[in-house]
């Protein structure tokens, strides 16, 4: 596998986690490492040798270029919370970054009948769980992060009065929404995203699980799909911009649902707005971090 060039900075461990959500709102693929005494948190870019090689077309278009691209990106992200980066380049190799990400990727329980593991972890569900296996090195969307979680605890609360019915997933990313849904009940499940190498691997984890969820490439300006349920984790800004069209993919009967997520707090009342204009009438929010979530209804 193609060597890497890993650019890091420690940040303050209370600031790593903003730090990291500031640059993924940029579209700047990061990885934020904790010490586990206590210590200063590392948050990290990684520049590839050859960005079209396949083990890094999950992450195309979010990799920095350049050693100075990273550095310039990690420094605005500090300079946002004050704090003061301190630089370290070093070769990695490919290999050996893969393996690192195992240490910080457990079997995670999402929700009451989720549960998210890597396929290196064994894991022996309880009664009504459903184990979703996505492997992090190759997927956008393992659970991990904060909208991600939160999309799926709703999906698993909805799904007794919304089971059954057809479920719509826009921005599907690693799919890990739409398998859930296809394991809690939800019928025709189909994602939709504008990346074909995002589709690609959706499709693949919804086969290495065994669920029938589809997926297609679409992009939302032209989007035709309907469902009674649809759920868009993208960021606040094509949320907003789309608001009409990601609104026109819920079947307007009463009792169907439409979940926002990937927003950040103080940017949730703006997407509220352009939804409210829509029609959306909101039911209930979810704040994980500085992410909200909102439910809402027509």
């Amino acid at each position: 596998m193609n060597p890497i060039t890993a650019v890091s900075s420690e940040v303050p461990r209370d600031l790593a986690g903003e730090i990291s959500d500031w640059l993924a709102e940029r579209q700047v693929f990061c990885a934020t490492w904790e010490d586990r005494e206590g210590g200063p948190s590392r948050v990290e870019t990684y520049i590839p040798q050859d960005p079209g090689a396949p083990e890094w077309a999950p992450y195309a278009g979010t990799l920095c270029a350049t050693v100075q691209e990273a550095e310039d990106a990690i420094s605005a992200a500090c300079a946002a919370f004050g704090a003061t980066p301190s630089f370290s380049v070093a070769p990695v190799r490919m290999e050996d970054w893969a393996e690192s990400w195992k240490r910080f990727f457990k079997t995670l329980r999402i929700s009451p009948h989720l549960v998210v593991r890597p396929p290196w972890e064994e894991y022996t569900p309880a009664p009504g769980e459903r184990v979703i296996v996505l492997d992090p090195g190759m997927s956008f969307g393992t659970g991990k992060h904060e909208t991600t979680r939160s999309c799926l605890r709703l999906l698993d609360e909805l799904a007794p009065e919304c089971a059954n019915g057809r479920l719509l997933d826009v921005g599907c990313g690693s799919g890990i929404l739409s398998i859930a849904a296809a394991m809690l009940g939800y019928r025709d499940v189909l994602g939709i995203d504008n990346d074909p190498d995002a589709v690609r691997i959706a499709a693949e984890n919804a086969a290495a699980n065994g669920v029938a969820a589809k997926f297609s490439v679409c992009d939302l300006a032209v989007c035709r799909e309907r469902a009674p349920v649809v759920v868009a984790n993208v960021l606040a800004p094509v949320l907003t911009q789309f608001a009409a069209q990601v609104s026109a993919c819920v079947e307007r009967v009463p009792g169907n649902a439409l979940i926002l997520s990937g927003i950040l707090d103080t940017q949730y009342p703006a997407v509220r707005a352009a939804y409210e204009a829509q029609g959306a009438v909101e039911r209930g929010t979810v704040l994980a971090g500085e992410w909200r979530s909102g439910l809402f209804e027509f």
